[in-house]
C-alpha cells in the first residue's frame, strides 16, 4: 500500500467519522465495559420474509424481515449486518477506552488509547482553538510568492501532513520481484470520489460539481476568506483537479496490474514531471538515495507537470491551501467538521446526522492506533477456540479447493499445477498478528487532538518510508484486529480475518455448522477466491506478477468469467444505474467460487453425520439462508450512487441471487424449477 494516501485522510476516512454537535460537558458518560458482545444468531428466522417465494428473490426470502426491522441510522450511509456489528464492537471499544482514558494505573499501550480518544472527546478544548492548528501553515503558503519556492512547499508538505497534495507517493512491494520494497509514486490530488466525478456530464454529476465548489468556498470562508477570492479560488481549485482527473487511470483499468506497473529510474520520472526535484522530494521524506521507483500512472504526473508548470500561482496556493484545510477539517473546531460533514457525508452519502462524538474517537483510535486498541479487543473477544475452528475451516475450504483445481475440466495440467503452487502457497492470518505493532516513539497528549493526528501520521509516514531496503514483513496486516472485514492480498499471497470479522452473527459458535460454513465458511472462500480471479490470478505461488497461464487456459478462464459479467451487467443498482460488471468482476467471482468451496467443506464436514431440520429449514436450506444473512442491508440512494461508480463490489441483493442462481446445489434444496428466476441460464461457474 502507498503510505501517502492518494486521497486525503479526511475524504477517505473522516467523512464518515464526526461528530454531530459540539459536545463538551452534557457529553453523556460511557457504558461500564462490556463483559460479552452482544448476541444475534448467524440464521435469524425473524430476518426472513416467508411471503416470498426463494426461486424468485432469494434475498428477498432471506433478508426482508431484517430490512424491515433494521432502518438505516440517521447517522449511517447504510445499515447492514456487517455495520450492525462493527457497531457492536465500537460500542465494546468505546467501553474499554473511556476505562484506559480514566484509569492512573495503565500500561503504555493504555496510555496511548485512553490519551488519544480522551483528546478527542475534549470538544471545548479543540473548538476553543478555531483553526489555530493549521494556522501557521496556511500563512506559510499565502506567503509562497515564487514558482520554486511553492515547489518546494510541496515537497514539503508531502512529508509533513496528510493532505492529498497533487499525487501519492510511499513504498510498496516490486510487483515483479514481491521480496523488494520499493518508493512508488501514483496518481492523487482530487477531492471528489472519482475522476468520473469531474467528468461525466449528465444532471446528477453536475449538481454534484456545483456543491462541491460551495463546500469548497465554504470551507475557504472559515479562516476569513473574503467572499470574491473565495469564488476564484474555488473556481481554480476545481479547474486543476479536473486536470488530473482527465490523466487519471479509470477503476476498471486500475484493476489491471500491468496499467500500474511502470518501473523507471528517477532521472526518467523527472523527464516526466521536470518541475520537481525529486532527489530532493524522496530525500526530504527520508528516503535518500532512491535510485528506481514504480510510476502507477505516467499520464497522470504528466499532467501534474502541467499544472506545477503552467497554472497561475495563486491558483497552485489555493489548491495547497484547501487541501490542508479539507485534511485536517475533522480535527479541527466544529465549523470545520460540520462542513465537511455536510459536504462529504450528506450531500454525497445521504447522510443526515453526524455519528455522535464516542463513534467519532473510537474510530479515530482504530484508525491511527488500531494494533494497540486491538490488543485491548483481542484479549476480551477472541479465545484460542475461536481461533482454531476458524483455522480449521479455513484448512478445509482449501483441501476444497486443491480438489477443485485438480478436477476442473477446462485447465491444463501444467497451469493446474502453477495453481496448486500457489494454493499451497498461501499464508492464513486469523485473529490478529504474530507481533504487535511498536507505538512507542509516538507521542499522545491528553490535550491535543489535532496533534495528536498530525503526529500519527507523520509516525506512519515515517514507519512507511523506513520499510526501503528491508525485507518484506510477512507478518504485517493491512487491517485492525476489531475490524469487521476480511482480505486478500495479491502480492503477500496472504488471507487474513481480524478478530472483529469472526464473531456472531457473521461466526456462530452456539449454532450447527449449516450457518457457519455458508456464511464464514464463505467469506473465508471468497477470500482464497481471489488467489484466483481477475487480478489475483495475474500474481503467483510469491506474490510476483507473472504470467504462468497457458494462452488457451487463460482464455477459458476468461470465457467463463464473462458469463458472470453478462449476468451482473443486468443488474440496477438505483435510478437507472446498472452495475458496472468489470469493475465488479473480481467480487462477483469471488463470491459465487468462495461459496462452492464453502459448500463442498461443510459436505466433507458434515460426512457420516446424521443431520436434521432445524427451525422447518433442511440442513441445506440452513447453509443457503447463513449465506444469504451476512448481505442483509438497507442503503440511501446516495451512497448507491457513490458505490455503483467506486465500489468494486456488487450491492448485497446481486451479491446473493446472482451466486444461488448459478448453484444447482441451491435450487435443488428450495425446489426451484428451470423457469424461475433464481435459476439463471446458462449457469456461470469458473472454479
Amino acid at each position: 500500500m502507498l503510505s501517502k494516501p492518494l486521497l486525503a485522510v479526511a475524504l477517505a476516512a473522516a467523512a464518515l467519522c464526526l461528530s454531530s454537535q459540539s459536545l463538551s460537558a452534557q457529553q453523556p458518560a460511557a457504558p461500564q465495559p462490556l463483559q460479552a458482545m452482544p448476541y444475534s444468531p448467524s440464521l435469524d428466522v425473524t430476518s426472513l420474509d416467508r411471503s416470498v417465494d426463494p426461486c424468485v428473490d432469494f434475498y428477498k426470502f432471506s433478508c426482508g424481515g431484517w430490512m424491515k426491522n433494521n432502518p438505516i441510522p440517521s447517522d449511517q450511509a447504510s445499515w447492514d449486518v456487517y455495520s450492525k456489528l462493527a457497531n457492536e464492537n465500537q460500542q465494546f471499544l468505546w467501553g474499554i477506552l473511556v476505562e484506559d482514558a480514566r484509569a492512573t494505573n495503565r500500561t503504555p499501550v493504555q496510555q496511548k488509547v485512553g490519551d488519544y480518544f480522551a483528546a478527542c472527546m475534549n470538544t471545548s478544548a479543540i473548538d476553543a482553538l478555531g483553526d489555530k492548528p493549521v494556522r501557521s501553515e496556511l500563512a506559510r503558503i499565502d506567503a509562497l510568492k515564487t514558482r520554486p519556492e511553492l515547489l518546494a512547499a510541496l515537497t514539503r508538505l508531502h512529508h509533513e501532513y496528510a493532505g492529498s497534495f497533487f499525487f501519492g507517493s510511499g513504498t510498496d512491494q516490486d510487483a515483479i520481484n514481491s521480496s523488494v520494497i520499493i518508493a512508488a509514486v501514483g496518481a492523487g490530488g482530487l477531492g471528489l470520489p472519482d475522476r468520473d466525478y469531474y467528468l461525466k456530464t449528465d444532471d446528477k454529476s453536475v449538481k454534484i460539481r456545483e456543491q462541491y465548489v460551495a463546500y469548497i468556498r465554504q470551507l475557504l470562508s472559515l479562516t476569513s476568506e473574503p467572499a470574491e477570492k473565495t469564488k476564484a479560488d474555488a473556481d481554480a481549485i476545481l479547474r486543476i483537479e479536473t486536470a488530473l482527473a482527465k490523466g487519471s487511470l479509470t477503476r476498471v483499468d486500475l484493476r489491471d496490474p500491468h496499467k500500474t506497473y511502470h518501473m523507471m529510474t528517477v532521472a526518467e520520472l523527472a523527464k516526466l514531471a521536470p518541475s520537481i526535484d525529486w532527489p530532493l522530494y524522496f530525500k526530504t521524506q527520508d528516503a535518500a538515495g532512491v535510485e528506481k521507483l514504480n510510476v502507477s500512472q505516467p499520464e497522470f504526473m504528466k499532467a501534474v507537470e502541467a499544472e506545477l508548470s503552467t497554472e497561475d500561482l495563486a491558483a497552485l496556493r489555493a489548491y495547497l491551501r484547501f487541501h490542508l484545510l479539507t485534511a485536517a477539517a475533522p480535527y479541527l473546531a466544529h465549523p470545520f467538521e460540520q462542513t465537511n460533514f455536510d459536504f462529504y457525508s450528506k450531500t454525497l452519502r445521504g447522510i443526515p446526522v453526524m455519528p455522535p462524538r464516542w463513534k467519532t474517537c473510537t474510530r479515530a483510535v482504530d484508525r491511527n492506533l488500531g494494533e494497540a486498541l486491538g490488543q485491548e479487543f483481542v484479549r476480551r473477544t477472541f479465545s484460542a477456540d475461536m481461533k482454531a475452528r476458524t483455522q480449521l475451516m479455513t484448512e478445509q475450504i482449501e483441501t476444497a479447493m486443491q480438489h477443485e483445481i485438480e478436477n476442473l475440466p477446462w485447465m491444463s495440467p501444467a497451469t493446474k499445477q502453477e495453481a496448486l503452487r500457489k494454493l499451497h502457497a498461501i499464508r492464513n492470518k486469523i485473529g490478529y498478528p504474530e507481533h504487535w505493532r511498536d507505538y512507542s516513539t509516538l507521542e499522545v497528549k491528553p490535550d491535543d487532538y489535532a496533534g495528536n493526528a498530525v503526529r500519527a501520521y507523520r509516525f506512519e509516514d515515517a514507519r512507511q518510508w523506513h520499510k526501503l531496503g528491508k525485507p518484506v514483513d510477512l507478518n504485517e496486516w493491512g487491517m485492525t484486529p476489531p475490524t469487521v472485514n476480511a482480505y486478500f492480498n495479491p502480492q503477500m499471497n496472504d488471507i487474513n480475518f481480524p478478530a472483529g470479522v469472526l464473531q456472531p452473527p457473521l461466526y456462530d459458535s452456539k449454532l450447527d455448522d449449516a450457518p457457519n460454513y455458508g456464511n464464514t465458511g464463505g467469506t473465508i472462500g471468497h477470500e482464497l477466491t481471489h488467489a484466483f480471479d481477475d487480478e489475483g490470478r495475474q500474481f503467483d505461488a510469491k506474490g510476483n506478477l507473472r504470467d504462468w497461464w497457458t494462452p488457451e487456459d487463460a482464455k477459458g478462464f476468461e470465457d467463463r468469467i464473462n458469463c458472470i459479467r453478462d449476468q451482473y451487467a443486468g443488474y440496477v443498482i438505483v435510478d437507472d444505474t446498472h452495475i458496472n460488471s468489470k469493475l465488479t468482476s473480481g467480487e462477483d467471482v469471488a463470491d459465487l467460487g468462495g461459496e462452492l468451496l464453502a459448500y463442498i467443506a461443510w459436505k466433507k464436514q458434515t460426512e457420516g453425520v446424521k443431520l436434521t431440520d432445524v427451525e422447518g429449514f433442511t440442513p441445506d436450506q440452513r447453509f443457503f439462508v447463513g449465506m444469504a444473512q451476512w448481505a442483509c442491508e438497507n442503503e440511501r440512494p446516495e451512497n448507491l450512487r457513490v458505490h455503483a461508480a467506486t465500489d468494486p463490489h456488487s450491492p448485497g441483493f446481486a451479491r446473493i441471487n446472482g451466486v444461488v442462481s448459478n448453484m444447482p446445489e441451491f435450487q435443488k434444496a428450495f425446489g426451484c424449477k428451470a423457469s424461475q428466476p433464481m435459476v439463471h441460464a446458462p449457469s456461470c461457474r469458473v472454479w
